[in-house]
């Protein structure tokens, strides 16, 4: 199977991109080992601790981001661009992953032969 980019660039909740790419990172995993996912742009707020959706009536998904590692996707990779431009300290994200700078993150992209972007 070829290698395979998932990006998040969209904020979670306002539209279902979010729960969906998650959901295609997981079942994708069970036919690829060679799997890298992105969180740039808005994406990164995906990965905030401590959201509340209930209250604007909104599914939990983002606890859904930690079964990542059990699914032994390794390489998660979060723009540190967008973190700084958005406040966001990566202590601040609810699962460990490897803070890039842009061009880095674009150059892993470029690894990738197939790009699926939520």
């Amino acid at each position: 199977m070829k290698s395979l980019g998932f990006v998040f660039h969209s904020a979670p909740h306002g539209t279902s991109s979010g729960r969906e790419g998650l959901d295609a990172v997981l079942a994708t995993s069970a036919y690829s080992e060679d799997i890298n996912v992105f969180f740039v742009g808005d994406g990164v707020l995906q990965l905030l601790k401590a959201q509340q959706p209930e209250l604007i009536l909104c599914r939990d998904y983002i606890a859904t981001f930690k079964m990542l590692e059990l699914y032994d996707i390794e390489n998660v990779y979060v723009c540190q661009q967008s973190l700084n431009e958005r406040g966001i300290d990566s202590s601040q994200l609810l699962i460990d992953v490897e803070v890039l700078e842009q061009d880095d993150i674009t150059a892993k992209l470029h690894q990738c032969q197939r790009i699926l972007s939520y």
